[in-house]
């Protein structure tokens, strides 16, 4: 870090102060650093690209997770301007030094400029060096299985054994946060372990990216790279399938894709948040073909498979001696019904319990190292269907005006009020609330949510509005 962005850090440091605990610094902050500051435009808006490192991958999830909102508007009070905050690893900014040669990218410059820069670091990051994008961490061994995902788990075993041949494809569905992914990535990590097969595993986005700018290039010798890439494969796992709704070429290439390895009986794994009749925005025939195979749910975990996913969380720690068995109900009982949401439990407590070095880690210990996490972090019964359903009713309009392509005023507004109470009190993305709002873009749920943030330092009414709205939320 430069003497300068020394400085930045030291003033945001101070001013944070204003919005966390000192605990939450010690805990989240401590290893956090400024890499870069840019300045980039962006829908013709000037802005600062503040790049943050972190030697964590679970402090950039936590981070981008719970205070990337925070972070953003600290940032903006001591650069004076929008900031948009990217977090990377130490790792990913290595891996960025030594793969990719840095390609600025002049937003204001032409299309075929802008195409030709995303086409070079296309070629150099997708198709240099096959990439499975795999989590070696992500194993059958460290799922921990109870009724909840109990038969998602044995069609995944089922499916690592004999891929291609069982159930083609594996759909799975469920809530975000229970298990999905660390399941597919367990069935491609056995797979490649004991079979030895090709395994591809993406998200939807990012498959939407490589077909958009394989698509611009218009190259035959890039189009057949991209077919090579997701066609010359043994097993395709697509992550948050979903978010294919509306991109209706994309859709059209991922059709043909499917049908290409479905006939090669090559395994397709797919993962959504909804099963596959509830994904209206996705077309038909492919809809059609996700029911084709096996399509398993994962529900939310029960009370006794909360416990054990946090005993499995705690085991091998120091600290993991001192902790009474009711310090692990109390955890479950009060937790959401996320698995996300209870390892970050464990981890703010033993957390706290380093700086504190209790003799014990009793239950009045963990209420007060968890009393902020527990109680404030998400509201537990809070959705964004539950949100959409309270806005409407305090407005007096339906769950459908919110959805709909109407902008009066009547109808805008409170569009904009819900869309921020569902990224101020709930994990999911922009693109997520997007597609829950008429599938908007994410540019137009970020606007939203700036505009209210905007409106609520000097709007009194406005704040009483969301107090009691919030208080309706069921």
């Amino acid at each position: 870090m430069n003497e300068e962005n020394s400085i930045i850090w030291k003033n945001f440091i101070e001013l944070l102060r204003n919005n966390v605990s000192q605990v939450t610094i010690n805990s989240w902050f401590k290893d956090l650093k400024i890499y870069e500051i840019q300045d980039t435009n962006i829908d013709n808006r000037p802005m600062k690209n503040v790049v943050l490192i972190t030697p964590s991958s679970f402090i950039k999830d936590s981070l981008l997770k719970r205070y990337l909102d925070t972070i953003a508007d600290v940032m903006e009070k001591i650069l004076g301007m929008q900031c948009n905050i990217i977090i990377k690893t130490t790792d990913e900014i290595k891996e960025d030094e030594i793969e990719l040669p840095k390609i600025n990218i002049d937003t204001n410059a032409n299309q075929s400029q802008s195409s030709q820069q995303i086409s070079t670091n296309l070629e150099i990051n997708t198709y240099a060096n096959f990439d499975d994008n795999l989590n070696e961490r992500y194993t059958f061994e460290n799922f921990v299985i109870g009724e909840s995902n109990r038969l998602a788990h044995t069609a995944a075993l089922a499916v690592s054994e004999q891929p291609g041949k069982l159930y083609n494809p594996f759909f799975i569905h469920g809530k975000s946060g229970l298990g999905k992914t660390h399941l597919m990535h367990a069935i491609g990590n056995q797979i490649k372990k004991n079979l030895h097969k090709r395994v591809l595993y993406v998200t939807s986005e990012q498959f939407i990216t490589d077909f958009t700018t394989i698509n611009m290039k218009k190259d035959a010798d890039y189009i057949q790279k991209f077919k090579d890439k997701y066609r010359n494969i043994d097993v395709l796992m697509i992550d948050d399938i979903q978010f294919l709704g509306g991109a209706e070429k994309t859709q059209q290439e991922f059709f043909h894709t499917f049908n290409n390895l479905y006939d090669m009986n090559k395994q397709i794994i797919i993962s959504s948040d909804r099963s596959p009749d509830d994904l209206k925005l996705l077309e038909e025939r492919l809809r059609t073909r996700f029911s084709w195979g096996l399509t398993v749910n994962i529900y939310p975990p029960e009370l006794e498979l909360k416990k054990r996913i946090i005993a499995n969380k705690m085991a091998g720690h120091d600290a993991a001696r001192l902790v009474d068995d009711e310090v692990i109900e109390y955890i479950a009982a009060n937790s959401e019904n996320d698995v996300r949401h209870i390892e970050g439990a464990v981890t703010r407590l033993f957390a706290y319990t380093a700086i504190m070095v209790p003799s014990k880690i009793n239950l009045e210990f963990a209420n007060e190292a968890l009393k902020d996490y527990l109680k404030n972090s998400v509201y537990l019964d809070s959705n964004i269907a539950k949100i959409q359903k309270a806005v409407a009713d305090y407005y007096k309009l339906t769950i459908e005006d919110l959805k709909s392509k109407k902008r009066s005023a009547n109808i805008n507004y409170p569009r904009q009020i819900a869309i921020y109470l569902c990224r101020t009190y709930t994990d999911e993305s922009f693109p997520k609330i997007g597609l829950e709002f008429g599938n908007r873009d994410h540019s137009t749920i970020i606007h939203a949510c700036d505009k209210i943030k905007e409106d609520l330092k000097n709007n009194e009414q406005l704040k009483i509005i969301i107090k009691e709205i919030k208080n309706n939320i069921g």
